[in-house]
């Protein structure tokens, strides 16, 4: 995993190293590594593409007894690894693949009706209408910073700098 830069684990039915995503294309990337205080647990931060588990659901986590409300960066990379999912996997009628189809102009120009769109709403002190319309924005920003070979990673990375 810390030399590939992608998720590997024991396969228990292959009996040898295993890079997820290998066989579908649903690959894990590792953006963060932490462990716990008594050094037997390790927790890897990824984005994923695709899907991560065999029932094709984004987690394997997916049988909520309480499901916790998706905050803050979560949810970004939940929505960014379903642009990607769309890139690698078109799905009919998704919006997703016709912007990305579309391209770089098409995705452009919806960043920047949902900029003014947003703009307007905060002009008008609209607070339900800034909201969605900002969810708009980030959306579309997204499909972008997706097609131009960005990730969240990177956006974090460039705030982390500008920071200290």
């Amino acid at each position: 995993t810390l030399n590939t830069g992608y998720a590997t684990y024991f396969s228990r039915s292959r009996q040898s190293l295993w890079k997820k995503g290998e066989t579908s294309g649903h690959l894990q990337r590792v953006v963060g590594v932490s462990y716990d205080c008594d050094g037997d647990a390790v927790l890897l931060t990824v984005e994923q593409t695709g899907a991560a588990c065999h029932t094709g659901e984004h987690s394997c986590f997916h049988n909520h007894i309480i499901k916790a409300e998706q905050r803050g960066a979560s949810i970004l990379q939940t929505i960014y690894g379903t642009i990607a999912d769309r890139d690698a996997h078109p799905k009919e009628g998704s919006y997703t693949n016709y912007l990305l189809t579309k391209g770089v102009e098409k995705i452009c120009k919806k960043v920047g009706e949902e900029s003014a769109e947003t703009i307007i709403a905060s002009i008008k002190g609209a607070k339900d209408e800034v909201r969605y319309e900002a969810a708009d924005l980030i959306y579309h920003l997204l499909v972008l910073l997706y097609n131009q070979g960005l990730t969240l990673g990177d956006i974090y990375a460039e705030l982390e700098r500008r920071h200290s």
